[in-house]
């Protein structure tokens, strides 16, 4: 039953690069510049996706348990990081950062850094904990010793939101990229991106979205390389020709714009120094904590360590992950300058005002055609169009475990579920989720990818960290302090969120915002351990002297793997 359905969608998504690529031809002048077909580009998008396929219909035949679809197994701690390294190079950090180096210069270095040095809280703080206790999801190791169904309705509700922004990020980068390439309307990308990720999730599980983030892992590290060889290349492999370039390429564009020489100057000695995106010190040191902080909250990210066998291959996991993920920020801050030398003046990828053209995050597509023409940006093309399957398909795959194993299983079956209806539940909520990132994707269209991205972490640091650190590492945490207390840090972070510049000038078009920041992290993080630690302190419940009691159990299960996997009191 399983093969036909993986042939039929291979036939079915070849035929949709085909019909796609003739209608191209066709296409009318739009808002978008339409471009010529890229015959290289759709032979590639198709190679992957066969390829892609045939791994899922191979995981397929393999995912017959819950624990199948959830982990998928058998995977050691250096293809897991290089994995994870899959899942967290998004389509924000391929797409977005070096566009917004592109346009703002150093400031663009932010998200790299920040992006980067979560993975050293993730290694030392929780990576052996939550391997120790975790089984599924990151609400296993959340709720160990409390009353499941108030943490594990937090948990889900966190993941559902932090899924989301992410989501919008991926499928945004999807549109803009295909609409770029096949110069077809918006909706035509969100549509296949959506529903090849269905057929990821719905039949191979993890087992095939690990193998597909791990193909994309190769592809990205690869084709980034060789990007920035080109750059390199084109200015005598000197790191002070590139940043020297890149000033003189901002000083004349300033000087076209009407600027005196003095201020023309000062425009284009600006990208290499702080200010150009984030304006203000409060609001810098807000979206480095949210960065830093939510890499240890995202879902996505940690139902990744209940792939590999035991602890130890959790922190090689992490180890390899930080090795691939620094090597690749590294290679963006290059691509972003590089961008502002090679494809500055040129008309076919800026247009009279100095935007590119296909989009707000098409600066490296434009820089692989400026170096290599057409086959490298096929090459390219179809790497850009890899990272955002693979990254869809984990988030979605997340955000179903949270509906099927943390609400279905654990809260409203109380740990008693039929697997075979926990794994329908998954499959079903795969579909909805499909339906809802086409949606988001359309309604955000004009988003940087990476600061969409950002937002989530803002999310995740507000939500799941505080919950995870306090419930690991503080016994005096509480069935209420966490449940409470992270449902306190997260809302508080989605509403600064929806009443900051971003949502409420950019989307609700009012005119100045009521919270002037642009994250809420250096807020709403101390707002959540605050609450867990008041809501926890006045807690005189019984329940509150069992969760407190249970702590040497769980402390002795993180640190050494022994005791029972998961409470008993449901």
């Amino acid at each position: 039953m399983i093969r036909p359905v993986i042939r039929g969608a291979a036939l079915l998504a070849l035929a949709g690069w085909a019909t796609m690529a003739m209608a191209a031809d066709l296409a009318v002048d739009g808002p978008i510049a339409r471009q010529p077909t890229n015959w290289t580009a759709i032979t590639m998008f198709a190679g992957f996706v066969a390829i892609t396929l045939w791994i899922t219909g191979i995981a397929a035949r393999r995912t017959r348990t819950v624990s199948d679809f959830y982990t998928g197994g058998g995977i050691t701690g250096f293809q897991n990081g290089l994995a994870m390294a899959g899942d967290y190079c998004s389509a924000a950090s391929f797409l977005g950062i070096t566009s917004q180096i592109f346009n703002d210069g150093y400031d663009g270095l932010i998200y790299a850094i920040g992006f980067l040095v979560g993975w050293p809280i993730v290694l030392f703080l929780i990576a052996e904990k939550l391997r120790n206790l975790g089984r599924f999801t990151f609400a296993d190791v959340a709720s160990y010793r409390f009353l499941q169904a108030p943490v594990r309705s937090f948990s889900a509700m966190s993941t559902l939101l932090v899924v989301s922004f992410y989501l919008i990020a991926q499928m945004v980068g999807a549109g803009q990229l295909i609409q770029l390439l096949f110069g077809l309307p918006y909706l035509y990308a969100i549509v296949v991106v959506g529903g090849l990720m269905m057929v990821y999730v719905l039949f191979g599980g993890m087992r095939a979205t690990s193998w597909v983030q791990i193909i994309k892992a190769v592809m990205l590290l690869c084709g980034a390389s060789f990007l920035v060889l080109g750059v390199m290349a084109h200015v005598g492999f000197s790191f002070e020709a590139l940043f020297a370039r890149a000033v003189e390429v901002k000083t004349k564009l300033a000087l076209g714009h009407g600027l005196s020489a003095e201020e023309a100057a000062a425009k284009g000695r600006a990208i290499m120094g702080p200010g150009g995106f984030i304006k203000d010190p409060v609001s810098a040191l807000s979206f480095g904590f949210a960065l830093m902080l939510g890499t240890a909250g995202l879902p996505h990210i940690l139902m990744r360590f209940f792939t590999v066998p035991d602890a130890r291959e959790a922190r090689k996991s992490i180890l390899w992950a930080t090795v691939w993920i620094g090597y690749f920020y590294a290679l963006t801050f290059l691509l972003g300058f590089g961008a502002i030398v090679l494809i500055s003046f040129d008309p076919g990828y800026v247009d009279a005002g100095g935007a590119l053209r296909g989009g707000n995050n098409m600066a490296v597509m434009h820089l692989a055609h400026a170096i290599g023409g057409n086959l490298f940006l096929g090459f390219i093309s179809a790497v850009a169009f890899a990272t955002i399957l693979a990254v869809v398909a984990g988030l979605t795959l997340s955000a179903a475990s949270a509906i099927s194993h943390d609400i279905y299983a654990s809260v409203i079956r109380k740990g008693h579920a039929d697997p075979v209806k926990e794994l329908r539940v998954s499959r079903v909520t795969t579909i909805l989720l499909g339906i809802a990132a086409i949606i988001l994707g359309i309604v955000f269209e004009k988003q940087n990818v990476a600061f969409m991205v950002s937002l989530a972490f803002a999310l995740a640091a507000s939500g799941n960290f505080p919950v995870l650190v306090m419930s690991l590492l503080w016994k005096g945490c509480t069935t209420r302090g966490a449940a409470w207390g992270g449902a306190i840090g997260l809302l508080s972070a989605f509403v600064l969120t929806v009443l900051s510049p971003v949502i409420w000038v950019a989307i609700f078009h009012f005119e100045s915002a009521i919270f002037p920041y642009s994250s809420p992290a250096l807020f709403s993080v101390p707002i959540a351990f605050f609450s867990i630690w008041l809501i926890s302190v006045l807690d005189r419940s019984p329940r509150a002297a069992v969760d407190k009691a249970g702590y040497p159990q769980q402390r002795l299960r993180s640190e050494t793997g022994i005791g029972v996997h998961s409470p008993s009191d449901h």
